[in-house]
């Protein structure tokens, strides 16, 4: 990708300070799009280093353009040398474990007493351990458990929806919590509590709780479970919910080389397109919202002769079929296919293509 490319929203943060105190993957990667934006990151390690250093690629991707420093957490000097950094700083975030900011001595009060404007961010698992501030709020003993991503996923119910077709549980190597639940979400709340600082003076401390972002992205299989079991009588199983492979218009199909492609065509009009292109013209009625609902048995059949004419032939051929139509059916790419197609063609040195565009 071209450096005006990654550049292109890069006006938009500059003269904001972040202070980041983070490790791993979701804090950094958080920075790292904050970095794009135009913010100036202050990277604080301690003396050992961000865990992530060793694993290489990663680590430069994450932190690469960050004002990287070493301190030691433990010693006062430390502490002050952070301190230092956040009296002008507009934004600070850490991954620590609820309590560890206070007992290293860089609590909410003493900071925003050094900086009233500042907004903190505190990525944790499973939040800070109580809902909402009132009489009725619920506690849990998660707050300080440990975990990684595939333990948020775990909890927040979303690892259970990846299931296979025969209802195997998949495992995951994206990893939703950290990234959408942690990074995504984090840069969100901190915009957010930045806008408000600006007009107010008054900065503020955000917890994000991976697994509790997390679930809150369950808003489909929440709505479209209750319309199942009100479509055949029962829950379905994640696999076989509206958008998880119960309807023909909307799954994988294999090919006869054992490949797959991904069939979208979730509205009327794309499936009798469908229809058109495989040659199945009798089917082009036999859809859902023509009031052939999942547990019919014309919809089952409608199933198995598509499924039938995906794998008569390889994925090259399917590939080639559905090249110039729009009817939203795409193959399967593994990421060395993603990382050489013409979608991506214009990824940086680190792999990273930007998720924004200005159109004008």
């Amino acid at each position: 990708m071209s450096s005006r490319r990654l550049d292109q929203m890069a006006d938009c943060l500059q003269g904001v300070k972040v202070v980041d105190l983070t490790r791993n993957l979701p804090g950094p990667f958080a920075t790292r799009l904050l970095a794009d934006l135009g913010a100036q990151i202050v990277k604080i390690e301690p003396l050992n280093g961000d865990p992530a250093r060793a694993f290489g690629e990663l680590f430069t991707a994450l932190n690469h353009g960050k004002d990287t420093q070493k301190v030691d957490f433990r010693d006062a000097a430390g502490i002050e040398a952070i301190k230092a950094h956040i009296k002008d700083a507009d934004v600070m975030l850490d991954s620590f474990r609820p309590g560890v900011l206070e007992a290293i001595g860089l609590s909410a009060e003493t900071l925003q007493a050094l900086n009233p404007k500042l907004v903190m961010v505190s990525i944790t698992g499973y939040g800070y351990g109580y809902g909402y501030a009132d009489a009725d709020a619920v506690t849990h003993g998660w707050r300080h458990k440990a975990g990684h991503d595939i333990n948020f996923m775990a909890m927040s119910g979303v690892l259970d929806q990846l299931k296979t077709a025969d209802g195997g549980q998949a495992m995951p190597n994206v990893q939703f919590a950290d990234l959408a639940g942690g990074s995504d979400t984090a840069v969100i709340a901190l915009l957010a509590a930045l806008i408000a600082a600006k007009a107010t003076g008054k900065g503020r401390h955000i917890n994000i709780s991976m697994t509790h972002s997390l679930y809150q992205h369950m808003v489909m299989p929440k709505a479209t479970g209750k319309l199942i079991e009100q479509m055949t009588g029962k829950k379905p199983a994640p696999q076989y919910d509206f958008l998880g492979g119960l309807l023909p218009c909307y799954r994988l199909y294999k090919t006869s080389d054992e490949r797959y492609m991904a069939v979208g065509s979730l509205e009327l009009k794309f499936w009798q397109g469908l229809c058109d292109v495989l040659g199945l013209a009798d089917l082009k009625n036999t859809h859902w919202q023509r009031g052939v609902l999942p547990n019919m048995p014309d919809s089952r059949a409608a199933m198995k002769t598509v499924a039938d004419k995906f794998a008569s032939q390889p994925l090259s051929h399917w590939q080639q079929v559905f090249a110039d139509t729009d009817v939203c059916v795409s193959p399967v790419l593994t990421l060395a296919e993603a990382q050489q197609h013409p979608l991506f063609a214009h990824q940086d040195q680190y792999g990273a293509t930007a998720g924004w565009q200005v159109v004008r």
